[in-house]
């Protein structure tokens, strides 16, 4: 049945909807139902994106520990630069793009590593150029340009490659 129909269960559930929002079980409307349900349903096939594959998910909890601390942590550090840069102390701010080689090409792991960059505060994923393998990251206080491809490729990347790859 899988063959013929990808998802038989949405294909189920679009049916009764179509019937209750053209509010008539006719036999033209249970047609036209039905051939919108199992079209729906190949599209949702064409959509899918592949499975993931969790290797090591034992590295998880603390992957997600290390994220919730360096977002407590960047939260204050921006803070502290709106507070003081507001006042005119400390010294200037330069913020900038960075340009990251990335060795890690899983879907999943590049959608994990934008989420704890963006999540971040102070820091943004504004590209991927998949035919070079690089992202492009917005940095609020870009001091050193090197200091932050150690933190992505070493921190983030490096154990989101073990846990995705």
């Amino acid at each position: 049945m899988r063959r013929w129909l990808p998802h038989p269960a949405v294909a189920a559930a679009l049916l009764p909807c179509w019937l209750l929002l053209q509010q008539s079980v006719s036999p033209a409307s249970l047609l036209l139902g039905a051939c919108l349900a199992a079209a729906g349903a190949w599209a949702l096939a064409a959509l899918l994106p592949p499975r993931a594959r969790l290797r090591r998910l034992s590295l998880l909890p603390r992957l997600l520990f290390d994220v919730a601390v360096e977002v407590l942590r960047s939260n204050n550090a921006v803070a502290r630069i709106i507070l003081l840069h507001g006042r005119g102390h400390g010294r200037e701010r330069r913020s900038g793009f960075v340009r990251i080689g990335l060795d890690m090409r899983d879907p999943y792991g590049l959608a994990a590593l934008a989420c704890i960059l963006t999540a971040a505060p102070g820091t943004v994923w504004a590209e991927y150029d998949a035919a070079e393998g690089s992202m492009l990251l917005h940095v609020l206080d870009l001091i050193d340009e090197e200091e932050w491809v150690r933190i992505v490729k070493h921190r983030w990347e490096r154990r989101l490659m073990e846990i995705f790859e």
